[in-house]
């Protein structure tokens, strides 16, 4: 059966080749928007685009650390998976799917940029007016990429890695690209309701989170007793990759060199360091140590929980994003029903409560002092705390329709998957450890 499937992704990918070429003779593209671009600008976003993809190893580095010793290659090697398939798939068709011409609303028309034709450095993203096209398209690949890997986290220690790849391409394809085109295409249905997700509150760490859950449902718990983490100097340095490869991710999310980019950067810094501190004080009042462990989980719920609203939120209010994002996925990690849903690494908990929490927070502090877009003509009003109540529905209507969307989505394609490879490993490869059983390697 894994033959059968290998050959059918590479005779599609042929064949999509094949098209693309007919497709590029007979209809030549010509660049429609010659932009005035910025030099400066293009600099800060190709450095952004680099520092969001070392997000991803960093990512790598902060699960490998939480798991078990026999599964810390396999682990870490399912996030730097997801930079080679990932990036494949979204120059093939995956930014064309995401930012293609509007089909309703719903997803892009992938013909005209297969395999980034099209996409080149002439011509300009209508948001993105000062940098070219492809520097656009690059940088927006990096976010597709930390996706999927941020879900491995919930079925850590007991996935078949073939079957996890094949989910990777049918996530990106089937979930993520409707997300982000709803989202940031400016004919997206969420865009046009008014729906502010500055960096992917909805479309990477709420979709993450529901498709964690999902899989950690569908996949059933461990039959290995939970092991102590392999490494927590793991979890440290990851940390620290992803807080510093963030401000790429954030900041970079204002297209530009700008003032907008230095809010994002602002809001994402106060916002982590806030988290952190509030997750500790809060293990300290419930009666735990201050552990390593969770001043690194604190930090990373600031981080999701500020992505949304980065560009749109006060420093001040930051900070109270920070703190109450915390406090509410450290309470839902410790009332989380383990005993019937082994979400491994609390994904949902931390990357789903805390986008949610996020976006609903982005409706309740959205300042039009801090982005004048929302207060200027057609724009998506100001938050709860400005006495506006528009935007906050919207974010709410929004959070809603993600949620089941994503989560219905993402148990179909596990089932899918199943139905074309199982899932699981066996019980005797589980308590091998995923390193020797699925990879021939060991720590």
């Amino acid at each position: 059966m894994r033959k059968i499937v290998l050959s059918v992704i590479l005779i599609t990918i042929l064949v999509l080749s094949y098209c693309s070429n007919l497709f590029l003779i007979n209809n030549p593209t010509n660049p429609t928007e010659v932009s005035n671009f910025n030099t400066g600008d293009i600099a800060w976003m190709l450095v952004a685009s680099a520092l969001v993809l070392l997000m991803t190893p960093g990512l790598g580095f902060f699960y490998g650390g939480m798991v078990g010793k026999k599964n810390v290659i396999s682990t870490m090697l399912q996030s730097f998976m997801a930079m080679i398939i990932v990036t494949v798939i979204w120059v093939v068709i995956g930014f064309g799917l995401s930012f293609g011409p509007s089909i309703g609303g719903f997803i892009g028309n992938p013909l005209p940029n297969l395999f980034f034709q099209g996409v080149g450095t002439g011509t300009s993203w209508g948001l993105a007016p000062t940098i070219p096209f492809l520097l656009f398209a690059l940088f927006q690949a990096k976010f597709a990429i930390i996706t999927p890997a941020i879900v491995t986290g919930a079925f850590a220690e007991r996935i078949r890695f073939w079957a996890y790849m094949l989910f990777m391409v049918l996530f990106i394809l089937f979930v993520y690209t409707p997300l982000a085109h709803m989202t940031w295409h400016p004919k997206g249905i969420l865009f046009n309701l008014g729906v502010l997700d500055f960096a992917g509150g909805t479309v990477v760490h709420m979709s993450a989170g529901w498709a964690a859950l999902a899989g950690a449902m569908f996949l059933g718990k461990r039959k290995v007793p939970k092991a102590n983490p392999a490494r927590i100097t793991y979890v440290l340095l990851g940390t620290g990759l992803l807080w510093f490869g963030w401000f790429g991710f954030n900041a970079g999310s204002a297209m530009g060199a700008n003032g907008l980019a230095a809010q994002a950067l602002g809001t994402t810094t106060v916002a982590a360091a806030a988290a952190s501190m509030a997750w500790v004080f809060l293990d300290k009042i419930m009666g735990h140590k201050l552990s390593a462990m969770g001043a690194c989980i604190g930090a990373v719920v600031g981080l999701v929980a500020i992505t949304p609203a980065a560009g749109y939120v006060s420093i001040p209010h930051a900070i109270t994003i920070g703190i109450l994002s915390s406090i509410v996925s450290n309470i839902i990690v410790s009332k989380f029903p383990k005993g019937k849903i082994d979400d491994a690494l609390d994904v949902f908990a931390c990357h789903g409560v805390g986008g949610m929490v996020g976006m609903l927070l982005t409706g309740v502090f959205a300042s039009g002092a801090v982005y004048p877009g929302l207060v200027a003509k057609g724009g998506a009003g100001q938050g709860l705390i400005f006495g506006e109540t528009n935007l906050f529905i919207h974010q709410l209507t929004a959070l809603i329709i993600v949620s089941v969307f994503a989560f219905s989505m993402s148990y179909i394609l596990f089932y899918v998957v199943n139905k074309i490879t199982p899932l699981r490993v066996t019980e005797e490869k589980e308590e091998l450890g995923l390193d020797i059983s699925q990879h021939g390697e060991f720590l």
